[in-house]
């Protein structure tokens, strides 16, 4: 095992400047991919952990004020996060003393402007968190997908580069006897591996994560219509006793 990786690295050390420069940016691209992957991995499991906490709580909690307080607790939970704002928007609507009230159908609001509610704009708020929160998601994951595309074509040309530097120094001493091509072909064809080395686990984390991103999309616009039922129920409720009341 020890002299393999002692040949590789004589490799890398006797190969010409262009394949050495082509190498070293390789292991930028390779140290950049797996500083995402672990990043992205912790924030993932953060977020499906955390959400899935405050999900089970939101269904168990008797009061929208419980589960506001349980989601300032998770700070990873993009579930959570969405929640605070649909909850701090609807309460800065009853604050503020506008109308509040459940969605109505065209022939039930009357007049072109009665069928605009205060439940809209907590719609509004919902749909922007949600794109604030996939976009956060999303960040740094795109890189995966630039290595995994450009990565393998920088080896090859570091390994093409290398191929023509051999055949020309073939060509200086007219010889192409097997000792003298082998060497040259071989410290050129490392880039090539270099290269597929770092492309393959950014193909992979980038799929990986793409999954993840989608998943927690979907969870996202279910939560949130879960949220706006719940609202227009309530709504429609107190709707109901205060014609009674009348």
């Amino acid at each position: 095992m020890l002299p393999n990786s002692m040949n590789v690295f004589q490799m890398v050390l006797n190969a010409g400047l262009m394949v050495q420069f082509v190498l070293l940016l390789l292991l930028i691209f390779s140290i950049a991919t797996w500083a995402i992957i672990f990043i992205k991995w912790r924030y993932t499991r953060k977020a499906f952990r955390e959400s899935a906490e405050f999900t089970d709580f939101f269904w168990k909690s008797r009061n929208l004020s419980d589960a506001f307080a349980k989601s300032k607790q998770l700070r990873n939970s993009p579930v959570a996060r969405i929640f605070r704002i649909g909850y701090m928007e609807l309460k800065r609507l009853s604050q503020s003393g506008a109308p509040i009230a459940a969605k109505r159908s065209g022939s039930e609001a009357g007049t072109l402007g009665s069928g605009f509610s205060g439940i809209d704009n907590v719609q509004r708020a919902l749909r922007r968190a949600i794109n604030v929160e996939i976009t956060r998601m999303t960040q740094m994951v795109p890189f995966l997908a630039t290595t995994g595309n450009t990565t393998p074509f920088i080896g090859l040309f570091g390994t093409v580069w290398g191929i023509m530097n051999s055949f020309h120094g073939i060509g200086l001493r007219g010889s192409a006897s097997l000792a003298v091509v082998a060497p040259g072909i071989s410290e050129a064809l490392v880039a090539t591996a270099a290269g597929l080395a770092v492309a393959i686990p950014a193909v992979i984390a980038f799929n990986h994560f793409t999954f993840k991103i989608r998943m927690v999309e979907s969870e996202l616009n279910s939560f949130s219509a879960d949220f706006l039922n719940i609202i227009e129920r309530e709504l429609i409720r107190a709707e109901g006793e205060s014609h009674e009341q009348r």
